[in-house]
């Protein structure tokens, strides 16, 4: 496809990128006023989240299997109508339980097109012109991942709309955008109609997930850290997981392909993934609840403060998307943003109740700046170093490991964030003479801080500004890791090709060169770095 056509076609790919990607950021400011008209507390406050990015995060890498398999404009299409019905069933909910059970379900809409929008780009523009195009996904990326708190702000104070307009709003930008891709998307599909699917794999990966996740939510408020339901819980995931990597290392079609995790750079850019997802989703989600909570404002008022997140991923992401199309090189952009993105957690882990909106706006700027400058670009270090056919299995693993972050991120996160609380509305009630068994039984359970008594009300609100700073020091520990791995990745120059170019023989070693020949994924001159533009492996 020739620039105009690609244009064309990517204007319904980021549309409903946009939409994707903003159905779980939308929420993030609303879920203080969702959760208490609901009448929630504030494990369900987690689980609104959770659900979405654990259903995307299970189902992620069977998508983008099944894009190496099928064709990849149908599912789209089908992944777009099961987010927009799920979208409106969320705006029509009654409860929490509800909810979080559509949530869910929109989860597997949201796994679909995050991941497929990605594989259909690398099906349409080579490795090294697509970071001229990453441009265009960090910007709608930068503007659903911060913009939408400020959305999901003003629709939430607008009386005649309220937060149920925040789930609604998604129906009619997704359902142009199936229009516009029906006429505008034209790929090139390959039928193999000798593949399978492995449900096998994608069911025990998804059950040893929910379970750990499960885990972390439950520990040490219905259950202790050693008992029984912990060593089963973590047991059971722990043999669920070992299971889903025997299973992945025997089919023929397996649904993340060990053979390119275990390649030293997707392994690494998979580790910096983590951390980056728990800054992408863990960030946007609590920094929300601190401003309204915490410090007291609006939701149109929170949305507003979150404004320098917002500018610092657009920046970067701009910036570095057209640096690494012009230099070919992604290594050098990927380590500084993981840098900047720890400084940034480092920064926001001194906050409390009553610290400087100055000093909160630039960490968290700092953790934009990061989270632009590596999220794409990590998908970049894996997709070159796969030929053309497994760029779907590829794509879906690292966006699967990058939910994964997020999702375990907001889980972990959000159970620190309970206990801290708890114990620091406890000992605020008692300071006010107020049993905390007693008479602030709600005060602990409930997000409804409006019915609360002012002199609750305050307890709640330090309560809360003070405990975020904890979890932020959780984050810039996971952010140190992917800094880690980022450092070991090999700097390799993206090639200009959308497909490998073949391995050449090697003298000398024929035995070696027919063994690689015969390795489908990659030729093992290329296995960790992928080819530079002059076709040669890295030291060659």
């Amino acid at each position: 496809m020739d620039h105009r056509h690609v244009l064309r076609a990517m204007s319904g790919l980021l549309v409903v990128l946009f939409m994707a990607m903003i159905s779980s950021t939308i929420v993030s400011v609303a879920l203080p006023q969702i959760i208490g008209s609901l009448n929630g507390t504030q494990s369900q406050y987690t689980w609104v989240v959770t659900a979405t990015l654990l259903a995307s995060t299970a189902s992620t890498p069977i998508w983008g299997k099944l894009a190496d398999l099928f064709s990849k404009k149908l599912l789209l299409q089908i992944a777009i109508v099961i987010f927009t019905v799920s979208a409106l069933a969320c705006g029509f909910a009654q409860n929490t339980a509800q909810l979080i059970a559509f949530r869910a379900v929109q989860g597997l809409g949201l796994g679909a097109l995050q991941v497929l929008v990605q594989v259909i780009i690398a099906a349409m523009i080579s490795p090294k012109e697509r970071g001229r195009y990453n441009g265009y996904l960090g910007g709608v990326m930068a503007v659903a991942t911060v913009g939408g708190p400020l959305l999901g702000g003003a629709i939430t104070d607008i009386s005649w709309l309220g937060w149920r307009w925040c789930f609604f709003i998604a129906v009619p930008f997704t359902a142009i955008a199936l229009v516009m891709l029906s006429r505008t998307l034209h790929l090139v599909e390959t039928r193999r109609p000798e593949t399978r699917v492995d449900y096998a794999g994608a069911v025990l990966i998804a059950a040893g997930v929910s379970l750990l996740l499960l885990w972390v939510t439950f520990v040490d408020n219905n259950f202790g850290w050693l008992s029984w339901q912990t060593a089963v819980m973590v047991g059971g995931s722990v043999v669920l997981l070992g299971a889903a990597v025997l299973v992945e290392s025997r089919v023929r079609e397996p649904v993340v392909p060990m053979h390119v995790v275990k390649r030293r750079d997707p392994a690494l850019a998979i580790v910096g993934s983590l951390a980056v997802g728990m800054a992408m989703f863990g960030g946007a989600v609590f920094l929300g609840q601190y401003f309204q909570i915490g410090r007291g404002y609006s939701p149109t008022e929170a949305g507003l403060l979150t404004i320098p997140l917002m500018a610092g991923v657009m920046l970067s992401s701009a910036v570095a998307g057209r640096m690494v199309s012009r230099t070919g090189k992604v290594k050098p952009y990927i380590l500084a943003g993981v840098i900047v993105l720890t400084l940034g957690f480092l920064g926001l882990s001194t906050i409390d109740h009553e610290t400087s909106l100055v000093l909160v706006g630039t960490g968290m700027f700092a953790v934009g700046v990061g989270v632009g400058m590596s999220m794409q670009n990590l998908v970049l270090v894996v997709q070159n170093t796969v030929p053309l056919n497994e760029i779907g299995a590829a794509s879906g693993a690292i966006t699967f490991f990058r939910s994964l972050g997020g999702t375990m991120g907001v889980s972990i996160l959000g159970a620190v964030l309970a206990n801290q609380v708890a114990t620091k509305i406890a000992n605020g009630l008692r300071e006010l003479g107020i049993d905390p068994a007693a008479g602030g039984s709600d005060a602990g359970s409930t997000l409804n801080v409006a019915a609360m008594p002012p002199a609750v009300q305050g307890v709640i609100r330090a309560a809360y500004g003070d405990a975020t700073g904890h979890i932020f020091l959780i984050s810039a520990g996971i952010a140190l890791i992917g800094v880690i791995a980022v450092l070991f990745l090999t700097p390799a120059t993206l090639r200009d090709s959308l497909d490998m170019p073949a391995a050449p023989a090697v003298p000398g070693a024929d035995g070696a060169a027919r063994e690689n020949a015969a390795d489908t994924a990659v030729p093992a001159a290329v296995t960790s770095a992928g080819r530079g533009s002059d076709g040669r492996a890295p030291g060659a």
